[in-house]
């Protein structure tokens, strides 16, 4: 492993040339080829169309690299005065300033997937220079958001159980603005020797800690959804000794390696405002609109359930198969399950016939709606009407806590799982066998390649990926 910067002085940004692909298309392929190739022309193409939005954007970091740490303490601060204002008037009665029902929170965890399950993927190509001492804190980035290889701490496996958890991991209906930055951290990846100040600018700026991630997480909780993805980022990004620190450790580690630092730190300003671009959290927040959202839920589900209905169900008239027949006509469907009284709007939705055809022991059309899709329509048919009170998540958490807690005098196990349960016999089979092939690599020189591989954005969240990730870590220290 040399000990150099592998960086273009002054990569070339393709400003005028048509588009390269879809953010979508980018993502879909350098998330399966990284681990196994470099990137593409296309993507590196995509990643200087990127750069040249990004110059158009103001840049939040400061003019200079020495007014960093100041910046990154006020930034702190200020966020968290305007989280304690929040919180202030959240206590005086004020309402949810993100999510106005359930379905609204849903869909922002939806909405932020694609990003959010290629989490640290930006600082995946810096990996093969871990024998280099100034790329450490940025290798402990990747690392932590990994979990370390702990499943329970693995940020993707996270949010994968939570889109599970809520039935919010059909991903088909997002544009493809929702996939760029997901995209832009999978170009970094791909292409990180050659844009490293962009990267290390990158990292910087998605590290800080933002207001939005403090009241995500707050209403998260409020409305009964597993919020520790969100409150895990508020810790591990802490400016004190997190991720954020260690994104400043990693630029003054790097700063000065050229020769040229001002140039170098000209690219890190530039790399930082690729955050700017796509569709960002607060952006899909505002973006909800519930009626909207289950009119399109509807026409999706209408192609597939359009001739499975018998012609005595009929609404208005007209047959179930003949409305669904038409998805653009959803709307209309909808007015005339009201009109006709199977849906009482702005009432329990308990009341409404339809309804009870889909949530209930008995209900005929159980299975059809995943948990998201009931919720937009629960939350439709409930409409203005007053709702019980949703236990918060970490209330029914601790509830279940205390049920399952051993009763006094119960003898306690004496070995517990770390991190979650183990996987299964044929997993186990297979990491056994990785066990052997990685005992039988002669070096280390040799055997962090391979583990490497395992640690790539599509693979570290599996047994074989956080397996490798453990052992990186050992060997890194």
């Amino acid at each position: 492993m040399t000990n150099v910067l592998w960086f273009s002085s002054s990569p070339a940004v393709a400003a005028n040339e048509p588009s390269t692909g879809t953010a979508r298309a980018i993502y879909a392929d350098l998330h399966d080829r990284l681990g196994h190739a470099g990137g593409t022309a296309a993507s590196r193409d995509f990643l200087g169309e990127q750069l040249s939005a990004a110059a158009e954007l103001p840049c939040e970091l400061p003019s200079r690299p020495t007014e960093l740490e100041t910046w990154i303490t006020d930034g702190t601060a200020a966020v968290g005065r305007q989280y304690r204002d929040y919180l202030a008037r959240r206590r005086a009665g004020a309402a949810r300033r993100y999510f106005g029902c359930r379905a609204h929170a849903l869909n922002f965890v939806k909405g932020v997937a694609p990003t959010k399950l290629v989490d640290g993927a930006w600082l995946y190509g810096l990996l093969r220079h871990w024998s280099d001492a100034r790329f450490r804190p940025l290798i402990r980035i990747y690392l932590e958001e990994l979990g370390d290889g702990v499943p329970g701490k693995n940020h993707v496996l996270l949010y994968r159980k939570l889109l599970a958890t809520h039935g919010c991991e059909q991903l088909d209906d997002l544009s493809d603005a929702h996939y760029l930055q997901g995209a832009i951290q999978l170009a970094l990846a791909a292409h990180g020797d050659e844009f490293l100040p962009e990267l290390i600018g990158y990292n910087l700026g998605y590290e800080q800690l933002p207001l939005h991630l403090l009241i995500s997480a707050y209403e998260l909780n409020e409305l009964g959804i597993d919020p520790y993805y969100f409150t895990l980022h508020v810790t591990v990004d802490n400016a004190a000794s997190g991720h954020a620190r260690k994104a400043l450790q990693g630029l003054f580690e790097t700063l000065h390696a050229t020769g040229d630092a001002a140039e170098f730190y000209r690219r890190v300003r530039l790399g930082s405002s690729l955050n700017l671009l796509g569709v960002g959290s607060n952006d899909v927040i505002a973006a909800f609109d519930l009626e909207r959202e289950l009119t399109a839920m509807l026409a999706r589900k209408a192609t597939a359930g359009a001739q499975l209905h018998a012609d005595y169900c009929r609404v208005g008239g007209r047959s179930v198969s003949d409305w669904l027949a038409d998805p653009e006509r959803m709307p209309e469907f909808l007015a005339a399950l009201q009109d006709n009284g199977w849906i009482l709007r702005h009432r329990d939705p308990s009341e409404s016939r339809f309804w009870r055809l889909v949530e209930g022991e008995r209900a005929q059309m159980f299975g059809v709606f995943t948990p998201y899709e009931r919720q937009l329509l629960y939350d439709w048919i409930a409409g203005d009407a007053p709702r019980p009170r949703t236990p918060s998540f970490r209330a029914r958490h601790a509830a279940g806590a205390s049920r399952d807690r051993p009763r006094r005098g119960t003898p306690r196990p004496l070995f517990r799982r770390h991190g979650g349960e183990q996987p299964p016999a044929p997993a186990q089979a297979q990491l056994r066998r990785l066990e052997r092939q990685l005992a039988d690599l002669p070096s280390k020189e040799q055997l962090m390649p391979r583990l490497i591989e395992l640690m790539a954005p599509a693979a570290h969240h599996t047994p074989p990926g956080l397996m490798a990730t453990r052992l990186f870590s050992q060997l890194l220290d």
